[in-house]
């Protein structure tokens, strides 16, 4: 092996990245990444967790899906992509800037109306309207702080064999940093010790991007 070729394998980055670029995104995918970076609130979803949001769709046959925090449009673009033809997504947003970056992803993506309804709305107002046990799945891409306290309504949702995610869990290292209190990471600590303690769950932490915590329902 010469002095200027990479040892076998690379490093943790160059995966990364080249995973990130095997995950091949649509121009509205780029578009709606481009407005989501100016937006506040977490970073929209890498192109790696986009595409295993899309794989799990197709997976799970999902034909109803919510989604909790609009992303900027990016996630449901994902989504949609690994949904059913007649499947339908549901994506609440408290912040009216993510929601009108989504309205603007789907529409230049030229999503059908009827397959994708955007709620102007936060988890506590919007979930008792849902229907549980009606999903095929359930992602949370917004703020932790915002679904934390939400999570056994959030759960409540998804059918059996149905699954859940959480966009972020691994941002900046510092829910491994045991001297981090600050709210948000002590907020990610509660929903993945909930999510790994509960024996009607079969969860996996995917280090891709953010992170993805990926949790199916079972009986």
């Amino acid at each position: 092996m010469s002095a200027q070729e990479p040892p076998p394998g690379g490093g943790t980055d160059q995966g990364a990245a080249y995973a990130d670029r095997f995950a091949a995104e649509t121009p509205e995918m780029v578009a709606a990444r481009q407005r989501a970076q100016f937006l506040s609130g977490p970073p929209p979803v890498e192109p790696a967790v986009g595409a295993t949001l899309a794989v799990l769709a197709t997976t799970t046959g999902a034909r109803s899906v919510v989604s909790i925090g609009s992303g900027g449009g990016l996630a449901a673009l994902w989504l949609l992509r690994g949904m059913r033809p007649d499947g339908v997504l549901t994506a609440l947003d408290g912040d009216p800037e993510q929601l009108r970056a989504a309205r603007s992803a789907l529409a230049e993506a030229r999503v059908p109306a009827g397959r994708a309804r955007l709620i102007f709305g936060t988890p506590g107002e919007v979930l008792p309207r849902l229907s549980p046990g009606a999903y095929d799945m359930v992602c949370c891409a917004g703020p932790p702080r915002e679904y934390a306290e939400h999570l056994p309504a959030l759960l409540a949702l998804a059918r059996i064999g149905g699954t859940l995610t959480c966009h972020g869990l691994l941002q900046g290292g510092r829910v491994a940093d045991r001297t981090a209190r600050d709210p948000q990471t002590v907020a990610w600590r509660e929903i993945a010790r909930t999510i790994r303690d509960d024996d009607a769950l079969l969860p996996a932490l995917l280090p891709i991007g953010s992170g993805l915590l990926v949790a199916t329902k079972r009986a």
